[in-house]
């Protein structure tokens, strides 16, 4: 009896992830350690790799070998011609305003010859390959926004030196490790660091009309150099290495503050920022709430994924109008009531993954509804209203 014959198999490509190159590994079946490739295998010990019968390859032109003056350029095939940066703007109006250039693989800012736009306010130059920041000078009287996200930018320079009218300066997605060569900004009132390598904050001396500051997922452990920004509205230092909340003295405007997925435990340095609005900090390792009672007009509250067990301190918060608080280990539905029914503001709250969710799942949102009637939304879940 003949052999039975395998099916062939489909090569598959393992899942890509956003953001990541996929790096090609050697052909042949084992390492050079001699252990066998760790690659995708099926039933049948196939390793994933496409196996093609080996060919006897015939040379076209065989004096290539040998003579070491052989040319074959009249047989290349035209290729793309790839235009220099300065003619990726020769068709906008020199009257423009704006000039939007992304993913266009730019190199050199200086070449764009940007001074040809002597009207133009806001500049957007995303996703390119843009090492230095140069090339602004000749229109510095009336560039007003810069965005240079995710480009291979690693030191800021004095590229920005003539920029003193900017309002906003996006400079997330690089390679930048200290925050330098920004303080004469005086007019700044937008500045983005987010996905950078800076650990310190520093050298902001002088952004007294700074409203918004951005410095998530970089290296950052301290809350530091700050009081200066005595304008600052918004503090976004989420995915850091930060362990306390202290270092937020002076900021008498700051009505935001977003430390997600950091390192704190105790919430008392909150006593100098009594007038912040909405706080975000879930995915750090709060055990309870204590030190949370100074801020009384907190409107929003984010505490998802932390250890806490008890809403106890959320009594003074009377203008309370959300509450995110999954995944902790809140038990006890009377003490939900009791912190919370006489917030009449209060119309969002998140308790799913909680004890008090998952011992009762098929209860939980009628008992949460009847312990608070006056929320419109149980998680996910609008409440239904006669």
């Amino acid at each position: 009896m003949p052999a039975p014959v395998e099916e062939p198999v489909e090569a598959v490509e393992p899942p890509r992830s956003p953001g990541h190159h996929i790096e090609l590994v050697d052909d042949h079946p084992s390492h050079h350690d001699g252990e066998t490739s760790p690659g995708l295998r099926n039933s049948k010990g196939w390793d994933g790799k496409l196996r093609v019968p080996p060919k006897t390859a015939v040379l076209v032109n065989p004096e290539a070998l040998s003579d070491p003056e052989y040319s074959d350029d009249d047989n290349v095939a035209p290729g793309e011609e790839v235009p220099a940066d300065e003619d990726l703007l020769d068709d906008e109006d020199p009257e423009t305003d704006e000039i939007i250039c992304t993913h266009s693989r730019i190199q050199s800012i200086t070449a764009l010859r940007l001074e040809r736009f002597q009207k133009v306010a806001r500049i957007c130059l995303r996703q390119n390959l843009i090492q230095h920041i140069e090339g602004f000078s000749g229109i510095a009287n009336s560039l007003t926004e810069l965005d240079l996200y995710d480009n291979l930018i690693s030191r800021i320079g004095h590229g920005l030196d003539d920029l003193v009218n900017l309002t906003s300066l996006d400079l997330s997605f690089n390679k930048i490790k200290h925050i330098k060569n920004i303080s004469h900004l005086t007019q700044l009132t937008d500045l983005f660091f987010v996905a950078n390598k800076i650990s310190q904050i520093q050298n902001l001396e002088g952004l007294t009309k700074l409203r918004n500051l951005e410095l998530g997922s970089n290296r950052i452990r301290e809350l530091e150099n700050l009081s200066s920004l005595t304008a600052l509205e918004e503090l976004w230092v989420a995915k850091n290495k930060i362990t306390s909340l202290s270092g937020l003295s002076g900021l008498s405007s700051l009505r935001l503050l977003s430390i997600q997925s950091n390192r704190i435990r105790d919430l008392s340095p909150l006593k100098d920022i009594p007038q912040l609005e909405e706080l975000y900090i879930s995915h750090n390792a709060l055990e309870s709430l204590e030190g949370i009672e100074n801020n009384v007009h907190l409107r929003v509250l984010e505490i998802s994924n932390n250890q806490i067990s008890s809403l106890k301190g959320l009594g003074p918060l009377t203008e309370l109008e959300e509450l995110w608080a999954s995944y902790n280990k809140i038990a006890d539905l009377n003490e939900v009531e009791r912190e919370l029914k006489d917030k009449e503001g209060l119309t969002t709250v998140y308790f799913e993954g909680n004890p008090l969710q998952l011992r009762a799942p098929a209860l939980y949102r009628n008992k949460v509804r009847l312990a608070l009637p006056q929320v419109k939304q149980i998680d996910a879940t609008f409440v239904r209203t006669s």
